[in-house]
């Protein structure tokens, strides 16, 4: 037990960690925090204009979940303490305790979470995300989109209860993290990706 107290303790503070700040700092570009939507993620890298930045930003931030999720696979944990650290690493990423909880939205990480659990399932929400964005150009609704069928296509490919529990929660987390996002979306105010 205290084990695994231990382990999702070191997944939260893994997930603190915000590439967007750290890569931005070592490449010395903008602080994606000062810029666009003030949020430390990929998106907002790329709007600094540095797209070796965002890259970095945005393997950083999903493969940090990615390698804490195999890790807790190899110990072979039962699934609801993989959830635990599942959650974690995500809550870390949107709250890290290096940079007064504030954080990014989450959506690479949560990535990084679904291809650490289960490859295939992470590469259909991975398509859902591009075909989303193809047609609309929008990252954030694609995000949106991505994030509210993974519960469903969990379920569709009868992954186990823990699972598709674990996407719902990451899903709202999504969402709630998306609420500005929304209402620009219907207000015709968010900023997209020309075509």
């Amino acid at each position: 037990m205290i084990n695994q107290i231990v382990f999702v303790s070191i997944a939260y503070l893994i997930g603190s960690l915000s590439f967007g700040i750290i890569v931005s700092k070592l490449l010395g570009s903008v602080d994606p925090r000062t810029i666009g939507s003030k949020n430390p993620g990929a998106t907002n890298v790329m709007r600094g204009g540095n797209k070796v930045a965002a890259i970095l930003t945005l393997s950083g931030d999903l493969l940090k979940a990615t390698l804490i999720l195999l890790l807790a696979k190899s110990m072979t944990l039962n699934d609801i303490t993989i959830s635990f650290i599942a959650l974690a690493v995500l809550l870390g990423h949107i709250f890290p305790i290096y940079y007064r909880f504030n954080g990014g939205k989450g959506v690479a990480t949560a990535f990084g979470i679904f291809l650490g659990l289960d490859l295939f399932f992470a590469a259909i929400i991975l398509c859902v995300w591009i075909i989303t964005f193809l047609i609309w150009r929008y990252s954030s609704l694609a995000a949106i989109i991505a994030s509210i069928s993974a519960p469903v296509v969990a379920w569709l490919l009868s992954l186990s209860q823990e699972f598709i529990l674990l996407t719902l929660v990451i899903a709202v987390i999504v969402l709630c993290r998306h609420q500005s996002n929304i209402n620009n979306l219907i207000h015709g105010n968010e900023k997209g990706f020309k075509k």
